[in-house]
C-alpha cells in the first residue's frame, strides 16, 4: 500500500508540472492563433492631414463642460454626418477606488488604474492596470455590428463628449459621461452615457441607439482585466461567462457565442476581472484574438426604435465580499474548487467555510502569516484522531514487518496462498493494512482546499507577514522558508515509521528536495502553511511516540511469542505422535 502511494505521488507531481509541455513539445496541443490585427477603413488624404495635427487632451474636464462642437461635418469617408469634433480627448474619472480615462474617439476606455492594489516594477510600485497595452485592437466599450465599415467607423469616429463631473467623493457620490455619434448620411444615432458612483467599481452604463436594424456588439477589448498572464497552477485565466445559470470558463480556441440567458461575461486572470452584466442580452461573447490575448463582450438583438440597452460594468479585484454583493454568481470566478484539471466539487464545499475561518481569524490577528499558521493548528488539532490511527497503524505495520516479508518469499509463486496468509497475519495480530492511508485520504479534501485558498485568494496579495516577507502572494525572495520546509520533510520521512527496504527509503529522500525547488516558485504564504502543517507533524508524531510508541509494540511481542509457543508447543506434539505410531 505504501509503494502505490509512493507511485500516486510521484506521478501526480510529474503530471501537474510537465502536462503541458509534455503535450506542447509532442505538438497535440492546437497552436496559438496569429495576432489579429483590427482593420480600419482607408480614410481620404484630407482627413489623414487632420488627424495628423490632431493633440490629446489629457487634462480632465470640468463639472459640466463638454467637448468643443462645430456645425460643420465630419468627411463623408469617415462618417459623413457626425458634427465635427476637431481633437481627441481624453476624459478622467477619479474615484476612491479607480482612476480611469476615456477616448472620444471610438468612447472606449484607455485607462483604469485601480489606486488599492499595485504592480512591481523597476521604477517602483505602480498602481495596477486593468486595460491592455498592446493598442493594437479595440478598446473596452467599443461597438461592433454586422456591418464591418460601420463598426470601424464607430471605432475610429470622435464622439461628442458631455461630462457633469470628473472627481467623485463622498460630497459628490455620482457622476456621469455621455458620448454621443450622429451619421447625417445613413440616419443613425449611438449615444452612451455611463454613470459612475463613489465607493464602487460597478459602472452603470446606457446605450442608445436609432436606426439600427442588425444586432449590436459591446465587448470588453483585448485583456481588459487581465494584469498579469501567470502560468502552472493558476487554473483560470481568460474568458468567462455565465449563461442559462451554467458558468463557462473556459477560452474557446477560435471565437465563440452562447446563446441564452446572460447574466455576466468576463475576462479575468487570477486576482482581477472585468465583466459586462447585461439586461436582456441574445448571447456571450468570446474569442481568442492570439498567443495570450482573448476578448469578450455580449450581443444585443437588433434595438428597436428609442430602446435602451442597459447593463453594468464591473472592473476590479475579486474580492469576494465585493463580487458575492453584486448578486451575479460572480463569485464563482473565485474558484477554489480547482484543482490540476478542473473543478472538485468536493473540495469546494470544504473552501468556502475554511476561507470564512480565514478571514475571521484575521479580524483579530490583522497578519495574513499568523492568521495561516493558527488555521493551520486548527485544522491540526481537527484531525488530530485520524493521524493517531494513522500513525498507530504505521507503527504496527513496522512491527510486523519480517513477518510479512517471510511469508511473502514463502508464497511468492502461490498468489492466492499469499493472500490467505497475509489476510490471516493481519487478522491475528489486529492490524489493519490500509489503516495508514486511509486517514490520509480523508484529509486530503481539506489539505487541497486550504492550498486553493491560499494561493487563488486575493487577501493574501500585498500582504506582509514579517521581516523579509513583505507580500505573502510573490514567492520567498531569499528561499528561506521552501528550504525549512525541505529540511522539516528529510525529519518528517526519518522519524515516520515505515515498511520500506533501505533501498526505497534512500530513494525516498529525492522527495523533499524535489518539494523544495517545486515550491520555491509558491507563494510565501503557501509555502508557510507546508512548514507550519510539517512542523506540528513532527511535533505530533514525537509525542505520540514517547506516549504510545511502547504500547502499541508490546502487545504485537506478545501475539508473537504466544504464536512461537503455539509453534512450539505443535512442534512437540506432532514428536510424540510420531514416537507413539513408531512404537
Amino acid at each position: 500500500m505504501e509503494k502505490r502511494v509512493i507511485v500516486f505521488l510521484i506521478v501526480s507531481l510529474a503530471v501537474i508540472i510537465g502536462y503541458d509541455y509534455l503535450l506542447k513539445g509532442m505538438g497535440l496541443l492546437p497552436p496559438s492563433e496569429p495576432v489579429q490585427v483590427a482593420t480600419t477603413t482607408t480614410t481620404p488624404v484630407a482627413e489623414q492631414k487632420s488627424a495628423g495635427s490632431e493633440k490629446v487632451s489629457t487634462q480632465p474636464m470640468s463639472p459640466g463642460s463638454s467637448a468643443p462642437t462645430s456645425t460643420n461635418s465630419m468627411p463623408a469617408a469617415s462618417g459623413g454626418g457626425t458634427e465635427a469634433v476637431k481633437e481627441e480627448q481624453t476624459i478622467e474619472v477619479d474615484t476612491d477606488l479607480f482612476r480611469a480615462t476615456f477616448s472620444n474617439r471610438g468612447g472606449v476606455i484607455k485607462s483604469w488604474e485601480l489606486k488599492r492594489y499595485t504592480t512591481a516594477t523597476e521604477q517602483g510600485a505602480v498602481p495596477v492596470q486593468l486595460v491592455y497595452s498592446g493598442g493594437r485592437f479595440k478598446g473596452p466599450l467599443s461597438l461592433a455590428t454586422n456591418d464591418q465599415s460601420f463598426t470601424s467607423e464607430l471605432g475610429s469616429a470622435l464622439y461628442q463628449v458631455t461630462q457633469d463631473i470628473s472627481h467623485l467623493d463622498s460630497a459628490h457620490p455620482t457622476g456621469h459621461i455621455t458620448f454621443r455619434y450622429h451619421d447625417a448620411q445613413r440616419n443613425i444615432d449611438v449615444e452612451k452615457e455611463l454613470t459612475f458612483h463613489h465607493g464602487s467599481y460597478v459602472v452603470d452604463i446606457a446605450i442608445r441607439t436609432q436606426g439600427l436594424t442588425t444586432p449590436v456588439d459591446v465587448t470588453l477589448g483585448t485583456n481588459f482585466g487581465i494584469v498579469e498572464w501567470g502560468e502552472g497552477f493558476i487554473g483560470l485565466m481568460g474568458s468567462a461567462s455565465l449563461v442559462d445559470d451554467k458558468v463557462l470558463k473556459e477560452t474557446p480556441d477560435g471565437e465563440a457565442e452562447r446563446k441564452g440567458d446572460v447574466k455576466w461575461s468576463a475576462i479575468q486572470d487570477k486576482y482581477f476581472l472585468s465583466v459586462l452584466m447585461p439586461q436582456k442580452a441574445a448571447a456571450a461573447l468570446a474569442k481568442k484574438e492570439g498567443d495570450k490575448l482573448v476578448s469578450a463582450g455580449v450581443r444585443f438583438p437588433a434595438p428597436a426604435a428609442g430602446s435602451t440597452m442597459a447593463m453594468q460594468l464591473y472592473a476590479g479585484p475579486k474580492e469576494y465580499d465585493t463580487l458575492k454583493g453584486l448578486n451575479a454568481g460572480l463569485e464563482d470566478t473565485i474558484d477554489f474548487g480547482w484543482f490540476v484539471f478542473g473543478s472538485w466539487g468536493l473540495v469546494k464545499a470544504v473552501a468556502k467555510p475554511i476561507f470564512y475561518v480565514l478571514r475571521f481569524l484575521y479580524e483579530f490577528t490583522h497578519n495574513y502569516g499568523v492568521t495561516i499558521i493558527l488555521l493551520t493548528m486548527l485544522i491540526k488539532l481537527m484531525f488530530v484522531p485520524l493521524q493517531y490511527k494513522s500513525y498507530k497503524s504505521m507503527k504496527q505495520m513496522q512491527v510486523i514487518q519480517p513477518k510479512v516479508l517471510a511469508i511473502q518469499n514463502k508464497f511468492k509463486d502461490d498468489r492466492e496462498r499469499l493472500n490467505k496468509e497475509l489476510i490471516k497475519l493481519y487478522k491475528d495480530h489486529r492490524v489493519n493494512p490500509v489503516g495508514g492511508c486511509l486517514p490520509m485520504v480523508l484529509q486530503m479534501p481539506v489539505f487541497v482546499a486550504l492550498f486553493n485558498i491560499l494561493y487563488m485568494t486575493i487577501d493574501l496579495r500585498q500582504a506582509p507577514f514579517m521581516l523579509w516577507i513583505k507580500d505573502l502572494s510573490v514567492q520567498d525572495p531569499y528561499y528561506v522558508l521552501p528550504i525549512i520546509m525541505g529540511a522539516t520533510m528529510v525529519i518528517q520521512q526519518k522519524i515516520t515509521p515505515t515498511t520500506m527496504d533501505p533501498t526505497q527509503a534512500k530513494i525516498m529522500l529525492f522527495l523533499p528536495v524535489f518539494m523544495t525547488f517545486l515550491f520555491v516558485n509558491f507563494p510565501a504564504g503557501l509555502v508557510l502553511y507546508w512548514l507550519t502543517n510539517n512542523t506540528l507533524t513532527i511535533t505530533q508524531q514525537v509525542v505520540t511516540e514517547r506516549l504510545f510508541g511502547k504500547k502499541w509494540q508490546a502487545p504485537l511481542e506478545n501475539v508473537e511469542a504466544a504464536a512461537i509457543e503455539e509453534s512450539k508447543q505443535q512442534k512437540s506434539n506432532g514428536k510424540r505422535r510420531n514416537a507413539s505410531a513408531t512404537e
